[in-house]
């Protein structure tokens, strides 16, 4: 058997809403299946649980390898949220599990912001900016990779749904008290949301769930901005915020490519046509591009580059990890 035109590579994209698996051709890429689980990894006094990770990620390989059994998995990358700053019980557990489960010889175990980039640019040189209900910025010139914010809703995630939901919901409650730079649009879009808004902190403080709450109030702030003028500057101060990340890390090289990945995009134009002008002024040299492609789509493409010897992507000691395990 010609291992690398037989053998088969695992993907896998592990974040806050669930988990992917995807199995795919190792030689051409090709996914051949997913899964899908809505449950997020735990995480506890010890980081990610790696238990809970493989209670959920080998049956789906087993399941996604029923009619593939003959054929070896050769290799599997894996993008966790919370890898770089949670993931040393993944890192230490993992790549023998893996092993013993499938005889797979190559791991690589990366952030979800390095599946993100991968799926968004593949392995040249640029920024990828991923943004949702937080926001980091990533970028390489394939020697060494530069991050820039992702550090929570409390000390960063600039630009991102929960920064303008929080500041959208500081509006509302600007004009709730009569005190300058409120929104009365934005208030009664809180009320409708949330309740009345002397109840707010009420609502909101004790949620474990926070930044999605503030999140979920990104959507009006878009809606309003074209009658409101401070939920459109709330928006342009976003752009701002997003085009400073990737001025972060860009790469100081003419042409540079910046792409921006994640459903904090989805929001349209009223945030895209303020990070678009940010983004000239700040960053003139690069160009921006579509994504190719989604982080589990990026985990794919890291598991095939392991098997075919092609990961030009660097390693880091947190953000991107190689584990080659020697013959199965």
């Amino acid at each position: 058997m010609n291992e690398l035109s037989e053998g088969l590579v695992v993907g896998v994209d592990s974040g806050g809403s669930g988990l992917r698996v995807a199995l795919a051709e190792a030689a051409g890429g090709e996914v051949l299946d997913s899964r899908a689980s809505r449950e997020p990894v735990r995480t506890g006094p010890d980081g990610i649980s790696a238990e809970h990770f493989l209670e959920q990620v080998l049956p789906a390989v087993r399941a996604l390898r029923k009619t593939f059994r003959a054929r070896p998995v050769v290799a599997v990358a894996v993008g966790a949220a919370g890898m770089a700053t949670l993931g040393d019980e993944l890192r230490a557990v993992l790549p023998g599990a893996f092993a013993e489960a499938w005889g797979v010889r190559r791991v690589a175990l990366a952030a979800d912001a390095v599946t993100a980039y991968a799926g968004a640019l593949g392995q040249r040189p640029g920024v990828v900016v991923a943004g949702g209900t937080g926001l980091i910025a990533l970028g390489t010139d394939l020697t060494s990779w530069r991050r820039a914010d992702g550090w929570g809703h409390l000390l960063g995630d600039c630009g991102s749904g929960a920064w303008i939901g929080r500041a959208g919901l500081e509006a509302a409650m600007r004009a709730h008290d009569g005190r300058r730079g409120g929104s009365a649009a934005l208030l009664a879009r809180a009320e409708k949301l949330f309740g009345p808004a002397a109840g707010l902190p009420g609502v909101l403080y004790p949620r474990t769930d926070r930044p999605a709450a503030l999140a979920s109030f990104a959507p009006a702030v878009r809606d309003c901005a074209e009658a409101d003028p401070v939920a459109a500057g709330i928006l342009a101060r976003a752009g701002t915020h997003i085009a400073e990340a990737a001025e972060a890390v860009c790469p100081v090289e003419p042409g540079a490519l910046v792409a921006l990945t994640g459903g904090l995009f989805k929001l349209g134009e009223p945030l895209l046509a303020p990070l678009r002008s940010a983004l000239g002024e700040r960053l003139p040299q690069a160009r921006t591009v579509q994504p190719v492609g989604d982080p589990l789509g990026g985990a794919v493409a890291l598991a095939r580059a392991l098997a075919t010897d092609t990961l030009r992507l660097p390693e880091h000691p947190s953000l991107l990890c190689q584990f080659g395990l020697g013959p199965a």
